[in-house]
């Protein structure tokens, strides 16, 4: 499953929902976000669990800490479990630190970074390990799939927070439209990241707020998150 990042059903019911290329953005953009998501996670419009986000900081640094933790059940029967956490650290739109577990239907994933230089930027690159195989050197400043921090917009590739490899992306914005959001009807603009193993469309209040995303997973199913 990709962790939403941090982040699909079956094997892509969480996405992260996270290669040789330098990320666009520069370590000092404008300042990211703080604040609280908390989503709901629907498969075909039923209700599998939680997605929460949580973003703190002064500055230009931040720590993130993201807990996903879904339920697909069948005829009252639990078919498949999900459990992601991740902490993550930041020094403007670059990651310096990242630490995660992931428990998908029983297969666990750990991955750990190591920030390469002194550090002090936050554009030195990383050093990733998952599942305590020998290091993945990522240079310059790379971002995970932060769908929090308007920043991602800019981005060619993302660090999966499950499985610790960076993966190539395309991110667009592709129109606007309604989404339902705490039970009402809400004008949001769409973007669309592709590159990863299925297209994620993000969505967006008119005040730039992350609100919404769907994704096609396996058997043609919808993944949905909505903000609570």
């Amino acid at each position: 499953m990709k962790a939403l990042h941090a982040a699909h059903a079956g094997k892509t019911l969480a996405l992260s929902l996270s290669f040789g290329l330098l990320a666009t953005a520069p370590s000092h953009a404008a300042t990211a976000p703080t604040g609280e998501w908390n989503f709901v996670a629907s498969l075909n419009d039923k209700p599998i669990g939680e997605h929460r986000f949580n973003v703190t900081g002064s500055g230009d640094e931040r720590r993130v800490v993201g807990e996903a933790n879904f339920d697909v059940r069948f005829i009252g029967i639990s078919a498949y479990r999900y459990q992601h956490k991740v902490v993550e650290k930041w020094r403007g739109n670059c990651l310096t630190d990242l630490v995660s577990k992931t428990d998908d239907d029983g297969k666990i994933m750990r991955v750990r970074t190591q920030t390469e230089g002194d550090g002090s930027s936050g554009s030195e690159g990383l050093m990733v390990f998952a599942d305590n195989a020998t290091g993945l050197p990522v240079p310059g400043c790379v971002m995970s799939f932060a769908y929090w921090n308007p920043a991602l917009q800019t981005q060619t590739r993302l660090l999966n927070a499950q499985t610790g490899k960076p993966e190539k992306v395309q991110i667009t914005r592709v129109g606007s439209g309604e989404i339902d959001v705490r039970g009402q009807s809400t004008m949001a603009t769409r973007w669309r990241i592709t590159g990863a193993t299925n297209p994620i469309d993000v969505w967006y209040s008119a005040a730039g707020d992350w609100i919404g995303l769907d994704s096609t997973v396996d058997g043609g199913r919808k993944l949905s998150y909505r903000l609570k």
